[in-house]
């Protein structure tokens, strides 16, 4: 049987120093659990930021801070008062906005190729996107559900569509342009 070797411990797997080009905007997030999730999978997969919007939860924040486990202090962390403001700030910025909704005119995760730099809208759970920010977004990509449900918990989506956004950033050898195709 071959030796299995696990990383243990913070520093045990390689780092990547620099961030990808990706911001997360939560639109009025319900849970400080799910929000810390969030900055603990926006730590791990090097996310530029994070923008709270409306009631979302932000640092400092004791219930989220049991579930980012210290992410909270390294991921910068802005405050808008709702959703269209944040994208409204980043879409100057050359930033292309994915909605990650059950819209109708939505593609899989796995069938979108991402644009750099890309902003993440994340929606309430009951609620979803608001109208506003549903309206300013230049995609839709959304994960599929067979079951009864049509939708998953925001922070287990979250993984999925930060995760494909970091293997397409390192499949593209960090050389993505921000030029729309």
């Amino acid at each position: 049987m071959p030796d299995i070797v696990i990383n243990k411990g913070d520093a045990a797997t390689p780092r990547l120093q620099e961030t990808i080009p990706i911001v997360l905007i939560l639109d009025k997030l319900r849970s400080a659990y799910n929000t810390g999730n969030i900055f603990r999978l926006a730590e791990a997969t090097r996310v530029q930021k994070i923008l709270a919007c409306g009631y979302t939860p932000a640092p400092p924040h004791e219930k989220l801070a049991k579930t980012a486990r210290g992410c909270e202090l390294s991921i910068p962390c802005e405050v808008f008062p709702d959703a269209a403001s944040a994208i409204r700030s980043l879409k100057p910025q050359g930033y292309c906005i994915y909605g990650i909704e059950t819209a109708a005119n939505a593609e899989y995760y796995w069938r979108t190729e991402l644009r750099f730099p890309a902003a993440l809208v994340l929606g309430n759970e009951a609620l979803g996107i608001s109208e506003e920010a549903l309206l300013l977004c230049d995609h839709f990509i959304s994960l599929p559900a067979l079951g009864a449900k049509n939708s998953i918990n925001v922070g287990n989506c979250a993984a999925v569509v930060l995760f494909e956004a970091l293997r397409q950033w390192l499949q593209k050898g960090k050389t993505c342009s921000s030029t729309q195709q």
